[in-house]
């Protein structure tokens, strides 16, 4: 397509970056007044693409597809999308629109404003919602792929959601201390408890019962904190590395002057 169109250009990386990865390297190459973000399986049409421009004629800053249907995907994976979304919102700190995916409409300042965020866990579609401006929905019905196989298994689609939370959101450090006040809390009932038949029960009987469930209460509140704790610190430990977002193996159609934004630099260069 390249070589039987110029003005088509085509990004190879070095290897799989993963999906939001290589979202944000194409951004990083588009140079228009405005881009959009599209997947190759045309399960979002690209007839919506000229609505979405009218919308950013209009004004709007990012014009986002709303899926009204989902065609194509089973039961679960709608319910479990849509029981995401909305914890999502529940939990995060900013408001991310229910029911979209990464199809979308971003004038260039938008484009330059998600730039600037150099993490590494990155959920682009909630990135675009921090980033604040005038966003409007543009609704469509998405269809079934056209070829191929989902590249989006339960396991990914699990850890995009973990990725999404825990990028927005401290919900699950507070979530940790609250388990550990309730850890507490029947520990000081536990310890009333027994001190109250110590001093009115004649007959003391120890048990191992209440022991172990006490032990094993407490051993899995503990492991559930440390594994939050756990989770963000790995988070940390991956962000000062500094290592790229990606590499580059090759470039297509690129004009000498575009190849230096082909290559992944630090936001502060």
């Amino acid at each position: 397509m390249q070589r039987a169109d110029a003005r088509v250009r085509v990004l190879a990386l070095s290897r799989n970056f993963g999906h939001e990865i290589a979202i944000t390297a194409g951004m990083k190459c588009a140079a228009g007044d405005a881009v959009v973000l599209i997947d190759a399986d045309l399960q979002d049409p690209p007839e919506v693409i000229p609505e979405m421009l009218e919308r950013w004629r209009r004004g709007a800053d990012v014009a986002y597809g709303l899926r009204t249907e989902r065609h194509g995907e089973t039961r679960f994976k709608r319910w479990a999308a849509s029981a995401f979304y909305r914890l999502l919102n529940r939990l995060a700190d900013i408001s991310i629109p229910l029911d979209t995916g990464d199809f979308r409409l971003m004038d260039r300042k938008v484009v330059d404003a998600f730039l600037t965020m150099p993490e590494r866990d990155r959920f682009a579609r909630a990135m675009v919602a921090w980033t604040g401006f005038r966003q409007e929905p543009v609704p469509y019905r998405r269809a079934a792929r056209a070829a191929g196989e989902t590249k989006y298994p339960f396991g990914k689609m699990l850890r995009l959601a973990i990725d999404g939370i825990l990028s927005f959101s401290l919900a699950p450090l507070r979530l940790a201390t609250w388990l550990g006040f309730l850890a507490s809390g029947l520990a000081l009932a536990g310890i009333v408890y027994v001190l109250v038949l110590r001093l009115l029960t004649a007959a003391w009987v120890s048990g191992w019962a209440s022991l172990l469930v006490a032990v094993l209460f407490l051993g899995g509140v503990q492991l559930i904190c440390l594994g939050i704790l756990g989770a963000y610190l790995g988070r940390i430990y991956g962000e000062v590395k500094r290592r790229p977002l990606y590499l580059v193996k090759e470039g297509l159609g690129f004009p000498p002057t575009g190849r230096r934004a082909m290559r992944d630099e630090p936001a502060d260069e």
